[in-house]
């Protein structure tokens, strides 16, 4: 008789044996968006009746044969047809297929291509933008349609929208949008004005937003508690870790802002009070510069804005660009920073002019 072999010790897992409802539902949804993204381009060469073979495919692709013979299973069951032609087997789209057309509005389509428009401005151009994405749903509109969106690209631009310049901060931005969507850490060197050096920072990212005219990144570290917003153009080599990111459910963006006049909230909130002479009444009105901004017409053509800010600093450097054309009404506090540096900057011209 065989003598009976031991049992192969299998090492002790700490904790609960990990099963499938443990796996987070966001990492499950990233997968399948990155095998269907895949299988779209399968898709887009075997329509563009290139030389495609199933090995050709696995390279442009950057994956197994096999993996390319399961995507091309998965078009066939989805009612696409295609073959193999000719000896070295490329594959085709039986060409008398059809695929639906994509009937979008003519508002839809307008909206579509002046957020395009906007993706390709200046400082918005953080990725590659709409542009490839309307192109796609272009190629399965009618012709009409198609007709309309080169039309609205065409004709409609987004200039001049005087944002900070985030030409080498591209990666930095897509890696807290991939941070964001997977959940983890992110690290990196911050480089703040208020610093003598620069600061490792370790954050729980929160959200990414575009305020005023710069890149942000609201999160929080290990140490803190406390949310705090960053801008992406400070940091240096900023990079995803594998550390899971812990984002309370009840963050809540405007809340979190309060009424800050742009980024950064004071301890103490304001109501303001600004007259503009006639002169300007209807320039400065055409704006919505806060969102707790009044407005009240004067029968002598003036006009008077109200706020309610949380901290002066910020709407005091607004209210500068007014110089001349602005009376502080209300506090009394903005009024004596506002008089004061008025003072220092013609003290300053004062000097170097040596008057």
């Amino acid at each position: 008789m065989a003598k009976k072999q031991p049992a192969k010790r299998v090492p002790k897992r700490s904790g609960p044996p990990a099963t499938k409802k443990d796996r987070p539902d966001r990492d499950r949804r990233v997968r399948q968006a990155d095998r269907l993204a895949r299988i779209l381009r399968v898709l887009e060469l075997v329509q563009s009746r290139g030389r495609w073979t199933t090995k050709a495919i696995a390279e442009e692709i950057e994956c197994s044969e096999r993996t390319v013979y399961r995507d091309l299973d998965v078009l066939r069951f989805a009612g696409i047809p295609y073959f193999r032609e000719g000896d070295q087997q490329f594959i085709r789209i039986r060409p008398d297929f059809k695929f639906p057309v994509m009937t979008l509005t003519e508002d839809e389509v307008l909206g579509l291509s002046l957020a395009t428009a906007m993706t390709n401005a200046r400082g918005l151009d953080v990725t590659k933008g709409a542009t490839p994405t309307t192109m796609k749903l272009a190629a399965v509109s009618s012709e009409d349609t198609q007709e309309l969106i080169e039309d609205a690209l065409r004709l409609v631009s987004v200039l001049d929208l005087k944002l900070a310049d985030h030409s080498r901060h591209h990666e930095a931005i897509k890696t807290v949008q991939l941070a964001l969507v997977q959940r983890k850490q992110i690290t990196g060197l911050y480089e703040s004005p208020y610093e003598a050096n620069p600061v490792k920072l370790k954050l729980h990212p929160y959200h990414l937003c575009l305020i005023k005219n710069a890149w942000y990144v609201i999160g929080r570290t290990a140490e803190d508690a406390t949310p705090r917003t960053y801008r992406i153009a400070r940091f240096k080599a900023l990079r995803a870790v594998e550390d899971s990111a812990e984002v309370p459910a009840e963050f809540d963006l405007r809340e979190y802002l309060g009424d800050a006049w742009s980024v950064y909230r004071g301890e103490q909130t304001y109501d303001i009070e600004l007259q503009f002479g006639s002169a300007v009444a209807k320039i400065v009105t055409e704006t919505i510069w806060h969102h707790t901004q009044t407005a009240k017409t004067h029968r002598d053509g003036n006009v008077t804005l109200t706020f309610r800010v949380d901290g002066l600093n910020e709407i005091l450097n607004w209210i500068l660009s007014w110089s001349g054309k602005v009376t502080v009404v209300n506090p009394p506090e903005l009024r004596t920073l506002f008089i004061q540096t008025l003072q220092s900057a013609i003290q300053m011209q004062t000097v170097s002019n040596g008057v």
